[in-house]
């Protein structure tokens, strides 16, 4: 067998370990993303063969090689103002009887590399100014969550941002960062983002007016999208809205939340 092959045996050891873990389930299509993913970490290690690297990651001291396969594994492609007609909603619907005496909070329960939780905080700081508001970002992966608090991106990552948010919220990189923009200061000082495995107990982060967990529950077989939204839910406000991205449904997961409009749930 060629050294860099994942054999059928090797994936289904991947697949048990990153559910295991994270509650995600790799279809049998995702074998090449597993391969091309980690081939990297192979080589780093100097290792011949996929087996090799899932012992390495197996062996207890070697938690932090553990993380960065997690990482690599559990990224996911987000972008600012994705799915619009969720911030359209937040901002003309919650926000709209919202009572300013309470602070407003909202969970990116997925938050990858902070697009998400920043275009809710652009929403917020529109709607609600200098009030008292927050947002949380949360993620498995620490590498995305380092570019999280970091704020920083490429030019071309703004071409979804509105045109005033982008003036009022984000600086434009000049000299040796011509070419990105950086989240204003303001409005990052806002947000916290924090490490949090959805699969497990839940740190104490307190309750929220809206949680946001969009297109990560694709990657959750039945029982741990049931186990996921029921911890979840725990920490939303009674009145609450649970957003969900447009290909999930929460049919057959919950029946607690109300669906109020399309992927767009509330607490009784």
């Amino acid at each position: 067998m060629d050294a860099l092959t994942l054999s059928d045996h090797e994936f289904r050891q991947y697949q048990k370990l990153l559910y295991d873990i994270a509650g995600i389930h790799l279809s049998p299509a995702k074998k090449a993303l597993v391969c091309g993913r980690l081939a990297r970490r192979l080589a780093q290690h100097g290792l011949t063969s996929y087996g090799d690297y899932f012992r390495l990651l197996t062996d207890r001291r070697e938690a932090e090689e553990l993380q960065h396969a997690l990482d690599l594994l559990t990224t996911n492609e987000t972008y600012f103002f994705r799915e619009p007609g969720h911030f359209d909603f937040l901002q003309n619907h919650i926000l709209g009887s919202h009572r300013r005496a309470q602070t407003f909070r909202v969970w990116s329960a997925a938050c990858s590399s902070g697009e998400e939780p920043y275009s809710i905080a652009m929403v917020l700081a529109d709607r609600l100014g200098s009030g008292s508001w927050e947002v949380l970002g949360s993620d498995i992966s620490r590498r995305v969550l380092e570019k999280a608090r970091l704020g920083h991106y490429p030019m071309e990552r703004a071409r979804h941002i509105p045109k005033d948010h982008l003036t009022r919220y984000c600086l434009k990189g000049v000299g040796s960062q011509k070419g990105t923009f950086l989240i204003d200061t303001p409005l990052k000082s806002r947000m916290r983002f924090i490490q949090i495995n959805l699969n497990g107990p839940l740190p104490k982060i307190g309750e929220f007016d809206a949680i946001f967990l969009r297109n990560v529950m694709i990657y959750f077989d039945l029982a741990a999208k049931r186990r996921i939204v029921a911890r979840l839910i725990q920490t939303l406000k009674p009145g609450g809205h649970f957003i969900v991205g447009h290909a999930e449904t929460l049919n057959g997961v919950d029946e607690t939340l109300k669906p109020v409009a399309p992927t767009i749930y509330r607490k009784p």
